[in-house]
């Protein structure tokens, strides 16, 4: 029943994606976006402090400081994708990272990866490779995009192996709050590469921000949780890579919603993505089975 949790967070992010792109269409910077949004995640992690942990040891401190370190970096470079392509590439992309903790887990000796959840990686990474699928030059930065989605991937990758290591021995309670807010304040260096807005840009372009901040902090609330309670990072990531899945069809039912112009490349992009969702959804069932 744990994989639920990461099921919730996969859509959980698109919604949060589709707000920021908005915003950042709208005008706010990365830098900006990536401080509210490591604020308000530090705020919201502060609920699992109640759940306690060991005592803080202070020579111990550098563990949720290189994780925060990871965290920011992979917040940043996919916010960075999502400014400069399309939602419904880079979050597919940033799939990858199931492949990247299955790794990861194996060399870093966090624990072992049964047989299944290696077949399921490969056919998470089979349906990336389709949900990728672009229309005719739609976008110049695609390439960008994807290295951009890849390298967030990654780093998201390391830190979820490293939360699901260290965690249990500081007390998620004390770990995790550490860590967000480590984050947070880490972020503040961001602000003063943030460029001023015009007063009548502020209130919409905001809104959206605080929005997109909200469910960004609320999905990260619920996976890292889950990660740090239940380990299994493989089987989470595989889980949390459908968020792929409800990119496309997000972008393609409610993007319009959004201001979002994605679903002009037409039905074949549609179709290409709809067979890497197929894939996606028969790692779910392999995982779940």
């Amino acid at each position: 029943m744990y994989l639920l949790f990461p099921l919730a967070s996969s859509i959980l992010y698109v919604i949060a994606a589709l707000f920021l792109k908005q915003a950042a269409a709208k005008g706010i910077d990365i830098w900006r976006t990536a401080f509210v949004c490591n604020a308000a995640t530090s705020i919201l992690f502060l609920i699992l402090w109640p759940l306690g942990g060991e005592p803080i040891q202070g020579q111990l401190l550098w563990q949720p400081l290189v994780v925060a370190l990871f965290f920011v970096l992979a917040q940043l470079l996919s916010f960075v994708a999502l400014k400069i392509g399309d939602v419904s590439v880079a979050i597919p992309v940033m799939g990858s990272k199931v492949i990247l903790v299955a790794l990861f887990t194996t060399i870093l000796g966090a624990g072992s990866v049964p047989a299944s959840l290696w077949i399921a990686a490969v056919l998470s990474a089979v349906g990336i490779a389709f949900l990728n699928q672009k229309g005719q030059s739609r976008h110049e930065h695609v390439l960008r995009t994807v290295w951009l989605a890849l390298t967030a991937a990654a780093s998201y990758a390391v830190f979820d192996v490293l939360v699901m290591d260290w965690a249990p021995k500081w007390g998620v309670g004390r770990f995790l709050p550490l860590v967000m807010i480590m984050s947070a304040l880490l972020s503040i260096t961001f602000l003063p590469f943030s460029k001023k807005q015009q007063p009548d840009e502020n209130r919409r372009s905001h809104r959206q921000l605080y929005f997109g901040a909200f469910f960004i902090a609320l999905q990260a609330l619920i996976l890292v949780s889950a990660l740090g309670i239940y380990g299994e990072a493989t089987a989470i990531n595989v889980i949390y890579s459908t968020r792929g899945l409800w990119s496309v069809l997000a972008v393609w039912f409610f993007g319009h919603w959004f201001a979002n112009t994605e679903r002009t490349q037409g039905g074949t992009v549609f179709r290409a993505r709809l067979i890497g969702a197929i894939c996606l959804s028969a790692a779910v069932v392999l995982v779940f089975l």
